[in-house]
């Protein structure tokens, strides 16, 4: 019996250079509409941290609106890493979701680094 198997070759390529497990990241949106350009372009980032930190495995990420008084709603990013010991958390409220996610993955950088450091202590 023959089996067919069908590769996504960029997830193939990750899974062969880390040796480990594949990246996983999955979004949520609320109140928002799903774009796949915003997903392509937090997928980017979130990569360099899946290589930098190979003990990180999964991210999960929500897209939202807030509903402030002014007039200016605030786009809120949201990410939650999974990574041995307690989850990663951080979110950005900014004018863009571009660069709230940007903060964002700024903000768990700086956590993830932290974390590394008190890894390679023990």
């Amino acid at each position: 019996m023959v089996k067919a198997l069908v590769f996504d070759l960029d997830l193939v390529y990750l899974s062969i250079t880390k040796k480990q497990e594949i990246m996983t990241v999955n979004y949520e949106y609320d109140g928002v509409t799903a774009s796949s350009e915003l997903e392509d372009y937090v997928k980017g980032k979130l990569e360099k941290l899946f290589n930098k930190y190979e003990f990180v495995h999964r991210a999960d990420v929500f897209f939202k609106t807030e509903n402030i008084s002014s007039r200016d709603g605030k786009m809120k990013t949201s990410i939650r890493l999974s990574a041995p010991g307690p989850q990663l958390f951080a979110e950005n409220a900014t004018e863009s979701f571009h660069k709230s996610a940007s903060e964002t993955i700024s903000a768990l950088e700086r956590q993830l680094n932290k974390r590394k450091d008190a890894m390679q202590t023990h």
